[in-house]
């Protein structure tokens, strides 16, 4: 579909990459890779035709239709959340405001309104509404909130109406920047699930190992100045990463031991008359050996050491019937808890839930409307706020000024170095930290941490900016931590590396589970935190409560058993549309994992591909088809009630 050839990028005399050749396949899901600054969304830039590249060549068919999540783009503060979203399918968009136009004018032309009509239905474009109000949903927008306008919505849900824009327009080739920013983990799940039936080709930044792991079907590495393709998840592509510079390392090692033992052999019979041959030879020998050299590679990782200055007490805090509202949005209500010494507590929920409210609370950032915090025996906590870059903003200090301010007793040697084990040295010191990058004052902020060598961690979503080496070195950080950490995070690998208690705020109250992220979904069921299971288990309890409320007028057993008849009915029906269902989407799987395969095109008759590529294409409206059916018996079912 998409064909890079010997492909480069320069900035004057600096390359992020050069002779980059790979092909992006239909049905395949890249997952783009690589540190801070090395070029990833320079290359989402090139493909999405914003950015222009310095060498090579790129082939792009002229047809593709190409959809990209940009988190600065404008959005009409006043428009409706629902029109917004519909707006990432323009060509219908237009064509349904123009037949309003058409409709509205004082002499109606009726041709003009038969073309528009014609690509409206073509392009199925009467179910746009309801297909933008279901991304919504799984995105965590509830429909009761689709109408009003998007300025009700804070920043994070405005990112996620972006990105249900984005996904709306069903493009050929999606192209997706960290769209797991601002998503809590259930509609990361969702996110996740709606990426791998999606039938495109999709390129994707993130540093959320699970999604990456889950998402992707082959990894583009951008490292050593170029980018490599790998088959495979993020896991399978960590190991053949490793396994093949180990190689390389051991191929380097016996070269270098060959030469060695024909230096040694030179210097000993150099001067012996019987082996000065077979010395020369040796010579010879070692000039035709070349020995590859390893480059360099780009990716960094900060060192991190978190170390306590005193231990605290056992009981470290304990919460008292802790409650908070905004005004009518009550938050958190009679939270009780108690965390001991050692113990690593993840805070887990939906967006909006209260976690952060909770951490604000326990900090003393925010106060309870009721209730009390009471912290143990010589605690000294270390806090990590999510808004941390907003709080730097208006600093007019350097990030060297920053961090001496906790230890002005320190040298300025002390301090660049503590900087320097965050990456911030030399020049990236002396920066305002105003100007830093989301992932430069994270570390700078978690550096601080480092100085302070508190008893306690209260971390807000810690990894939001951090690249994928970054996270996995403050995770082995933590787990060698002997302090008392509490965090928030919707990284799943994060909180599954970390955690051995899982607190989960739900709207029905607080679950306490004493034991680690993975034995809690096993406790509450693996797809507990599944959009899917927990839509349908929602209608489940609506539909509970209408059926009360219709039993009590409903007595005559007439009633009674067309009701139950009219259920039976369509319980089967709705059955028959799952099975159908799974079946497509298990096909459908099986395609793209064919598409996959290495060599797929090369060694497929080309009449097999075409043939293959029309039951693809013919399998999406299929199962779009059957899912407006079972939404259809599902509504119906809802109304019906339970009998």
């Amino acid at each position: 579909m998409v064909s890079l050839s010997s492909l480069g990028k320069s900035f004057g005399d600096h390359t992020l990459f050069a002779g980059v050749s790979v092909r992006l396949n239909t049905g395949c899901r890249y997952g783009l890779v690589g540190a801070n600054g090395s070029g990833k969304t320079t290359l989402l830039h090139i493909l999405a035709g914003h950015e222009s590249h310095t060498e090579g060549d790129l082939m792009i068919p002229s047809a593709t239709r190409i959809g990209v999540l940009e988190q600065d783009r404008f959005l009409g503060d006043e428009q409706a959340i629902i029109d917004v979203a519909m707006m990432g399918d323009r060509p219908v968009w237009e064509a349904l405001a123009e037949k309003v136009r058409l409709l509205d004018a004082d002499e109606p032309d009726g041709a003009a309104i038969a073309d528009v009509e014609d690509r409206i239905q073509m392009a199925d474009g009467y179910t746009l509404e309801s297909r933008s109000a279901a991304v919504l949903e799984g995105l965590g927008i509830a429909g009761p909130n689709h109408h009003q306008p998007l300025s009700t919505l804070s920043g994070g849900f405005r990112l996620r109406v972006l990105l249900a824009q984005t996904l709306i327009a069903k493009p050929d080739l999606l192209l997706l920047d960290e769209p797991t920013n601002h998503l809590d983990i259930l509609t990361i799940r969702w996110l996740e699930d709606y990426l791998c039936a999606y039938d495109g080709c999709a390129v994707v930044v993130s540093h959320d190992h699970r999604f990456i792991d889950r998402v992707a079907t082959h990894i583009l590495d951008v490292d050593y100045a170029t980018v490599t393709l790998y088959v495979g998840n993020y896991t399978n592509f960590i190991a053949e990463k490793e396994q093949t510079r180990a190689r390389k390392e051991a191929e380097i090692a016996k070269q270098q031991q060959a030469i060695a033992e024909k230096k040694a052999f030179i210097e000993r019979f150099r001067a012996k008359n019987t082996k000065a041959r077979q010395a020369q030879s040796r010579v010879k020998q070692i000039e035709k050996i070349e020995i590859e050299e390893l480059p360099q590679s780009s990716r960094r990782a900060p060192v991190f050491r978190f170390e306590q200055r005193r231990k605290s007490g056992r009981d470290v805090v304990e919460l008292d019937g802790i409650s908070k509202a905004y005004g009518d949005n009550r938050v958190l209500d009679n939270v009780s808890l108690s965390v001991r010494r050692g113990e690593r507590v993840a805070v887990i929920g939906v967006n909006g839930i209260g976690k952060s409210t909770l951490q604000k609370i326990l900090v003393d950032q925010v106060s309870p409307d009721a209730g009390e915090v009471r912290w143990g025996y010589e605690t000294s906590v270390g806090y990590f706020a999510q808004d941390h870059r907003e709080l730097l903003a208006d600093r007019k200090t350097t990030a060297l000024e920053y961090l001496w301010e906790i230890c002005p007793q320190e040298p300025t040697s002390f301090v660049r170095g503590q900087l320097g084990r965050m990456l911030l040295s030399g020049e990236d010191a002396d920066k305002k930290v105003g100007s830093l990058s989301g992932g430069e004052a994270a570390r700078l902020i978690l550096s601080r941490i480092v100085v302070q060598k508190p008893n306690v961690l209260v971390l807000d979503e810690p990894t939001n900016h951090l690249d994928l080496e970054s996270i996995e070195a403050l995770v082995a950080a933590l787990q060698a931590y002997s302090g008392t950490v509490i965090f928030v995070s919707h990284d799943r690998w994060f909180v599954s590396k970390l955690a051995d208690r899982v607190i989960e705020l739900t709207p029905a109250g607080m679950h306490d589970y004493q034991g680690t992220y993975e034995e809690y979904l096993a406790h509450a069921g693996d797809d507990h935190l599944d959009a899917r299971t927990v839509v349908a288990k929602a209608k489940r309890e609506r539909a509970a409560e209408k059926a009360a409320a219709v039993g009590q007028a409903t007595h005559g057993w007439e009633e009674q058993k067309r009701r139950r008849n009219l259920h039976r009915k369509l319980c089967a029906s709705r059955d028959r549309a799952t099975e159908a269902i799974e079946q497509a989407e298990a096909r459908l799987a099986e395609i793209q994992e064919r598409y996959c395969e290495p060599g797929f095109f090369e060694q497929t008759p080309s009449e097999d591909v075409a043939a293959i590529e029309r039951e693809q294409a013919a399998l999406g409206p299929r199962i779009e088809q059957l899912m407006a059916e079972w939404e259809q018996l599902e509504t119906e079912l809802e109304q019906l009630g339970k009998l």
